[in-house]
């Protein structure tokens, strides 16, 4: 009884037979007659460039680019490719294709930079994982089980699992999995705290204020503790509103300056004229007039009996 042996058609049987053409491409010079024949041959395997880059179709990249790339693939394997060496224009195209489909995903469609080498680890891992999974039924494959397999370390095979989660990036304002409200990760991040340069400026001026007469610090602290406007702290203190004017405008001008004189004077003398670690949260001479780092350093007026506290008046 005769047996009839079917054969699976190689994708690539259907290529054309362009062998002669490439070697008179070969042997033509520079001229419209060799552009011509060139555009052909491109024609001719184009069909083919598409089929690779169909290969690579739910990567992040559209179907159009894709092919295009291939397409771009195809003209420097037709351009680079010698006839006299023997080996089929297919076998030398293929690979010259999927190349530079490779080198378009390194080098545009990666969100973070990751060096070639944490790259090649990536696709050895994802290689492995996805041959496991069919022997593996029911679980992931460990880090060890894929190490074995693609004989590599675990460290490498966690740089390859590290780097599967770089190739896109979650944005900022995406919801947050699990949130009914439209709370996005952008809401979860932090933000500067200005507190810590009001402590900086309370420490700063501290010195400055407690060297101030006993006056002057009393009409601070009504100012900016008890928010007495200064016709009520001139009819306090029983001077003329321009006075206390004067008298407010002065101390606060005479504690900035001082702040920054010593800040100075630190700068030189520790860092050698550089500028500390907390310069740009020190009292500025173009600042306005000081509020609540002001008042918090102040001490109890004599006879007040009020505390002092650190916030600023409403």
């Amino acid at each position: 009884m005769p047996i009839t042996v079917r054969t699976k058609q190689h994708p690539h049987d259907d290529a054309p037979d362009t062998a002669a053409a490439f070697e008179r491409l070969a042997a033509l010079p520079e001229g419209a007659d060799r552009q011509a024949l060139r555009d052909e041959l491109v024609r001719d395997w184009l069909p083919m460039a598409n089929r690779i880059a169909l290969r690579y179709r739910g990567r992040g990249e559209s179907t159009e680019d894709l092919t295009q790339v291939a397409a771009l693939g195809l003209v420097k394997a037709v351009d680079r490719y010698d006839p006299e060496r023997g080996n089929a224009f297919e076998s030398y195209a293929i690979p010259t294709i999927t190349g530079e489909i490779k080198r378009h995903f390194r080098d545009h469609m990666w969100v973070l930079h990751v060096p070639r080498r944490v790259q090649d680890l990536r696709n050895r891992v994802r290689a492995a994982a996805k041959d496991l999974s069919q022997t593996i039924p029911g679980r992931r494959p460990t880090i060890a089980e894929i190490a074995a397999h693609a004989q590599m370390t675990e460290d490498d095979v966690r740089a390859g699992f590290e780097a599967l989660d770089s190739f896109t990036a979650l944005s900022l304002d995406a919801e947050l999995p699990g949130s009914d409200d439209g709370y996005a990760l952008g809401d979860a991040l932090g933000a500067s705290d200005t507190g810590f340069d009001l402590v900086i400026d309370r420490e700063a001026v501290k010195p400055c204020i407690a060297a101030l007469p006993e006056r002057e610090r009393t009409i601070l602290y009504l100012r900016f503790f008890k928010g007495m406007t200064q016709g009520r702290i001139a009819e306090h203190l029983g001077i003329s509103q321009m006075h206390v004017s004067r008298l407010l405008s002065g101390c606060c001008a005479k504690v900035r300056d001082e702040a920054l004189a010593d800040q100075e004077h630190e700068d030189e003398g520790g860092h050698g004229g550089a500028a500390g670690p907390h310069a740009h949260s020190r009292p500025s001479r173009d600042a306005p007039e000081p509020g609540g780092c002001v008042a918090s350093s102040l001490p109890n007026p004599p006879g007040s009996g009020l505390p002092v506290d650190c916030h600023s008046p409403k």
